[in-house]
């Protein structure tokens, strides 16, 4: 009769909903707990049936455990987080090979594949890299974004490409034909401009470590160089990252709709949409326990009020829930649950829904931000007073003294695939090894979307070219 119930031919309809919420998993555990206890015996439940009941329920419980290991192996604010696996580049080794053959396309063609003619484009993308010692980010991520566009998408699109040295032969990249080929602008330092003493200082090993001053000069320079393009956003990246296949109508339909919920909130403005971010940073937030506390209280407090209240007005549920039963079933077994909701991580039982949403808490970082281009200035400004400091603490300290409109995409658009950081050497680890606990990662490891590689390559590829075909029409 067990097998008989687990595998739902008695009661299908507890197995078969997609998300099993609370009351129905009591429900399903009466009815079952009523199949194994003989009706003669409810009125006084004996030690044996008690320890029946727990039996039985604690096989029940080691199932759902396994269910919930599967369902949140990759939600790193859950306790069966499987690092081991979470993060693997499943999907992105796809893109990084798709990259790789655009690359060697480009490399091997005569002519720039920037389109020609008259153009009107929608978005400057800029793009900031300087060497790393032991990896190669940047091509690939250049490769990603341009991979799979249309003429009219890529027409669309004023890509610059900044080579961030005073010496810029020092990047690999200066040698070679793609980088020519696809940008609009190779972007270098003007003498005329910038103080090239200066920022010849801060390129030694002892400045990048700290990083932040120089980094934060050259995502200013590279900012106002798109302000001076006459499109109506600019995209800032990183030179490590991963974009998936349709990325570009996916950011289009995103901003549509952030413009659209700006004007229905009364605002005049937003600062940013974040088109990458780490579920690392949504979990169970310590601050709020008080919350989690009281609404598990609650759920208590309902469980007992619904058996309380069918016992009294339901002959049959007086049959099946005499005290002990309503105590296990309260005082033991919703806990338990209530522990396992928990268990199972925020990102897996509360998940954001896809769309555009605000993300004026736990955003990070400062991978892929796409500005209006009316903000430009009061940035630079900002940027250029403060001189040193990371662009995504300095952003968000900015919007948070002004209350301002912060948006995020889900899911993410891009990845962060960068395991050797840009300010020395000593952060360096081996992409190639295998990851085996989230202790033995680097902060800049920990970048990670963990949605982002349980893309569908050939269904992303679909959806980009029935977009095409559609704008093609």
């Amino acid at each position: 009769m067990l097998i008989d119930l687990f595998i739902g031919r008695k009661y299908p309809w507890i197995f078969c909903r997609p998300n099993l919420d609370l009351v129905t998993l009591i429900l399903a555990f009466t009815m079952i707990l009523n199949r194994l206890i003989p009706t003669s015996g409810l009125s006084a439940i004996t030690s044996v049936q008690v320890l029946r009941s727990f039996l039985f329920f604690l096989l029940f419980y080691v199932l759902l455990i396994m269910v919930a290991r599967r369902q949140s192996s990759r939600d790193p604010t859950s306790i069966f987080f499987d690092p081991t696996k979470a993060y693997d580049p499943v999907y992105s080794a796809i893109r990084l090979e798709q990259a790789a053959f655009f690359i060697d396309a480009a490399n091997n063609d005569t002519e720039p594949q920037i389109p020609g003619g008259p153009r009107q484009p929608k978005f400057c993308l800029g793009i900031a890299t300087i060497a790393r010692k032991g990896a190669r980010y940047f091509q690939a991520t250049v490769g990603t974004f341009l991979e799979g566009l249309s003429e009219e998408e890529r027409a669309e699109i004023h890509l610059i490409l900044f080579i961030a040295h005073t010496d810029p032969s020092q990047h690999p990249a200066y040698a070679e034909p793609w980088l020519y080929k696809l940008a609009d602008q190779v972007l270098l330092y003007n003498a005329s401009e910038v103080d090239v003493d200066r920022i010849r200082s801060l390129e030694t090993d002892d400045a990048k470590i700290a990083g932040r001053e120089k980094a934060l000069f050259d995502y200013t320079y590279l900012l106002k160089a798109c302000a001076n393009i006459d499109t109506p956003y600019v995209i800032m990246l990183e030179d490590d990252l991963v974009a998936l296949d349709g990325w570009y109508h996916r950011t289009q339909t995103a901003l549509s709709s952030a413009e659209e919920q700006t004007r229905e909130m009364g605002a005049a403005n937003w600062l940013y949409l974040r088109l990458f971010y780490t579920e690392e940073l949504f979990g169970w937030n310590a601050e709020e326990w008080l919350t989690y506390l009281l609404f598990s209280i609650l759920v208590v407090c309902l469980v007992v009020c619904v058996l309380l209240v069918s016992r009294k007005y339901n002959a049959y549920a007086r049959s099946v829930l005499p005290n002990m039963t309503i105590l296990l079933l309260s005082g033991i077994f919703t806990p338990l649950l209530i522990g396992l909701f928990f268990a199972m991580g925020r990102v897996t039982v509360l998940p954001r829904p896809n769309g555009v949403h605000q993300m004026s808490k736990f955003g990070c970082c400062s991978q892929a931000f796409v500005f209006p281009k009316s903000r430009i200035p009061e940035l630079v400004g900002l940027y250029t007073s403060k001189r040193i400091g990371y662009v995504d603490t300095l952003t968000e300290e900015y919007a948070n003294a002004r209350n301002e409109i912060r948006w995020a995409v889900s899911p993410s658009l891009v990845q962060h695939v960068g395991r050797k950081s840009s300010k020395g050497a000593h952060n360096d680890v081996s992409s190639h090894v295998k990851i085996k606990s989230k202790a033995d990662l680097t902060v800049v490891e920990k970048l990670w979307n963990f949605e982002f590689e349980m893309n569908d390559a050939e269904a992303l590829r679909a959806e980009h070219d029935a977009v095409k075909e559609r704008a093609g029409s």
